[in-house]
């Protein structure tokens, strides 16, 4: 990650720039730092081989984090904290259907291209998230964006509706000064990639607070048994939610346990804020069942101690990468379904790999001072592994 100051003498060279701190941030990806399971964090199921929304196959995700300035807020100038993160169901070829549904616990956020979205049942866009003022441009530029690649041609209700969430930021971030551009747009989607994904304070979710700590970025997966079809459940979250008092993790009140490390300066009221959640199966799920199994991600949030609070935007979408022929024109097209009986471990799945992605997120974050010296603390490890020692739930 590269930050670019306003100050520097080669702000002329600001496009640059830009595109050098996005490949750097793309390269830095699959960088490795400690997750929820290194500390010893117990979790329920199985999880795939990354442990990531991109154990579903063709799945691939892109960040762009946008770091720059500091001290006092000055409008249009910064301090800056945000990003954008893009999520394909099948890479960035994308020019297909897949079948998809979304859920709002508590609306007090956006999630565009969802009126389609519930009328169709199929989804033909990248999902793309960033900040709650950054999301009209994000919209604009995803399209611009289909156009170039010529992947809106014979559909306009795909590429032309595209789903694009926000959380909020402006505790840490410059939100008012619009600092997310269409090129901070086109790279998160051109650098797309599959595999190991960084999270933390990465892509839209670089200015989050989740539960009175660093939140931001995070993903996990599970793996069904062989006998419940071998299916994959990825999610990524970006998490900007909660209070402290209520955090539970693995069942633990930690909230209660770190009672201090406090966002200073007020960088947003407790129980402010809100979470996005991205799921994705190859479980052969019509749009029908991908609502139901949308609805479960809530209570992956309610075993964290989230709880829909009033202020608070938590909207989810689900899609199914099976099913091929979702796309077809002509003809009758020929789809598989799952039977609704079947589809109890991929409800647990979804609860559990929500619950792990929002600990992830947490626990890769990184201490950060934003606008006016605000500074929200990163969840503390070593603490956190003494109380969950405490209540006999560490691993190791």
């Amino acid at each position: 990650m590269i930050a670019i100051t306003r100050e520097d003498p080669m702000r002329r060279l600001f496009p640059f720039l830009v595109a050098c701190a996005v490949l750097c941030s793309a390269v830095a990806v699959g960088q490795k730092k400690q997750r929820a399971r290194d500390l010893g964090i117990p979790f329920e199921g199985t999880p795939g081989e990354w442990n990531a929304i991109t154990d579903v196959k063709g799945v691939e995700v892109g960040y762009t984090t946008i770091i720059e300035g500091s001290g006092k807020l000055v409008r249009g100038k910064g301090p800056v904290r945000t990003g954008v993160t893009a999520i394909f169901p099948k890479g960035k070829d994308f020019r297909d259907r897949v079948f998809g549904a979304w859920f709002t616990l508590n609306g007090n956020g956006e999630m565009t291209g969802t009126t389609w979205l519930e009328e169709s049942g199929s989804l033909g866009s990248p999902v793309l998230i960033t900040n709650t003022h950054s999301v009209g441009v994000v919209r604009d530029a995803v399209i611009e964006w289909g156009a170039m690649k010529g992947t809106g041609e014979g559909y306009s209700g795909d590429f032309s509706l595209p789903v694009v969430a926000e959380t909020w930021d402006g505790g840490l971030n410059d939100i008012n000064g619009f600092h997310v551009k269409k090129e901070h747009v086109f790279h998160a989607l051109d650098n797309a990639v599959s595999g190991p994904i960084a999270e933390g304070n990465v892509g839209g979710g670089t200015g989050m607070i989740a539960h009175g700590f660093k939140g931001g970025t995070g993903t996990a997966s599970r793996m069904l048994e062989e006998q419940d079809g071998g299916y994959t459940v990825g999610v990524l979250v970006q998490a900007n939610y909660g209070s402290r008092e209520l955090l539970r993790i693995a069942g633990v009140p930690v909230g209660k346990e770190i009672t201090d490390l406090r966002p200073k300066r007020g960088a947003a009221p407790e129980g402010t804020g809100s979470i996005i959640v991205v799921l994705a199966t190859d479980a052969p799920l019509l749009p029908h069942q991908l609502k139901r199994i949308v609805t479960r991600v809530a209570l992956g949030i309610g075993v964290m101690g989230g709880r829909g609070e009033n202020s608070s935007g938590d909207i989810f979408i689900a899609f199914s990468t099976a099913n091929p022929e979702v796309a077809k024109t002509k003809g009758l097209a020929t789809l598989t379904m799952l039977p609704n009986e079947r589809m109890n471990p991929l409800f647990r799945a979804a609860v559990d790999a929500t619950e792990e992605a929002i600990v992830n997120a947490m626990i890769a974050a990184e201490t950060m001072v934003g606008i006016n010296g605000n500074t929200v603390y990163a969840i503390p490890h070593d603490r956190l592994k003494e109380v969950l020692k405490k209540y006999n739930r560490l691993v190791n």
